[in-house]
């Protein structure tokens, strides 16, 4: 199989973690996060990059500290419906809770999705990162860890049984002989599980991808057990070349561990390129964007996701790092007990902590196009990634990546020069998976 890198595009609309000041770029709508223009216009530039998909991020809980796009933003199933009548290969991966949703509704939701893109639908499965969320289901508590993931597990279990509800062949509608529905070809789920009891099946066929692809973006062991066991798809933080080897090579060893093919499941890592006529100037921009963002206040309260949304300025900011390890059981673990080692090992105050959060951190992703080119490449052959998730701060970021490091790739033969495909699926390489109900069907029959 030839080399192949796959990107995605992550819109930021107004801004998300760490990208505080965006708004009040000149280039970027105020009202970007809620335009469905926006969107639209984002996901006909991928297109016509030949990108893989457009990703789609989601929580459901806010208050007044969170990032500006996550104050006023729209849901990401709505929002991808409209998108798809405007583009024709372009994947579109929404995030969904497995936590704070039941499985018959959303399985129905992003099959309705993959019919309306004719097969172009994928889900990143989140097990819901904000601890506060729970009150607006109208639970007291977070669900802890291992009831998360595990509910999670079931979760798209059942979603990929109400999937196969019909079998290809279900629906003849032959009008001579009066049969619009072959009743053999449906099937009940009866699903009784922990978490769940679903009785199906669901009032929607397949896709022309067969069912959604699935993503997931877990970090933490149960994460990354998760995404070994059903993903197709992974969102991976990125970080050093050094880490993202450890991840990608952990994922793939875990895909195989459980009797899956590692080349059907794609490792997505996070990348921000700037893109500028020189190094030099890329790496101002850089520096700039960063100054520009840099707001103390807002790096507190980015701390405090990471502790359930706990409000951090309520303690001595020159005092010892709070001890707030309960906080991170139930909320985002895996980061938060990093933080906290951290601030112990080295004797941190709060304030010195809140600093780190959003420090300047170099990306490996930035210089003039034939850098950032060779830097893509370094990674993808040393083992990292499988495609890169992309986030520009505005258009004109966008449009100097396309323009200047896209046609390098193509040279390199590192990406598509056309879809291959009109389906996520058949552009990511990965297989259509077969019905349980036919593949049991053919076995009786041989």
């Amino acid at each position: 199989m030839t080399r192949r890198i796959h990107l995605a595009l992550h819109p930021y609309g107004v801004g998300g973690p760490g990208q505080h000041g965006l708004w009040k770029d000149p280039g970027v709508a105020k009202n970007a996060s809620i335009d469905i223009n926006y969107y639209i216009q984002q996901a006909k530039a991928a297109e016509h990059a030949l990108f893989d998909a457009l990703f789609v991020v989601d929580s459901q809980f806010i208050n007044a500290t969170y990032p500006s796009h996550y104050l006023n933003r729209l849901e990401p199933l709505t929002l991808l419906s409209a998108v798809a009548t405007h583009t024709k290969h372009l994947g579109l991966v929404g995030t969904a809770s497995s936590t704070y949703n039941s499985p018959f509704n959303l399985a129905r939701r992003f099959a309705s999705l993959d019919h309306i893109s004719g097969g172009r639908a994928g889900w990143n499965v989140v097990t819901s990162f904000d601890t506060g969320t729970s009150k607006n289901y109208g639970l007291d508590e977070h669900l802890d860890y291992a009831t998360r993931y595990g509910r999670a597990l079931e979760f798209v279990e059942v979603a990929r049984g109400l999937w196969d509800s019909y079998e290809d062949d279900a629906f003849p509608a032959d009008v001579e002989r009066d049969v619009f529905l072959d009743p053999s070809r449906l099937h009940a789920l009866d699903h009784e599980g922990e978490h769940f009891k679903v009785a199906g099946p669901l009032n929607i066929s397949r896709s022309p991808q067969g069912q959604p692809v699935i993503f997931q973006a877990g970090v933490s062991a149960e994460g990354r057990d998760l995404a070994a066991r059903v993903a197709e798809g992974i969102y991976a933080p990125g970080g050093t070349l050094e880490s993202a080897q450890e991840y990608y090579a952990d994922i793939k060893r875990r895909t195989a561990a459980y009797g899956r093919n590692p080349d059907h499941i794609k490792v997505f890592i996070h990348g921000g390129p700037i893109v500028g006529a020189t190094d030099e100037e890329a790496r101002r921009r850089e520096r700039e964007i960063f100054e520009e963002d840099n707001d103390f206040a807002s790096n507190l309260a980015l701390l405090g996701r990471s502790f359930g949304a706990y409000d951090f300025s309520t303690h001595d900011l020159d005092a010892p790092f709070p001890d707030v390890a309960h906080l991170a059981e139930k909320g985002g673990r895996t980061g938060a007990g990093k933080i906290i080692e951290r601030a112990t090992t080295e004797n941190l105050t709060l304030r010195q902590v809140a600093e780190s959060v959003n420090a300047f951190r170099r990306s490996p992703f930035v210089g003039a196009p034939e850098t950032v080119a060779d830097t893509i490449e370094t990674w993808y052959d040393a083992g990292t990634l499988d495609g890169i998730n992309l986030a520009f701060r505005n258009n004109d970021d966008l449009s100097r990546f396309v323009d200047g490091v896209v046609p390098l790739l193509h040279k390199r033969g590192l990406f598509r020069t056309e879809y291959e495909a009109d389906t996520l699926r058949g552009n990511l390489r990965l297989p259509v998976p077969a019905n349980v109900h036919s593949a049991g069907r053919e076995l009786v029959n041989d």
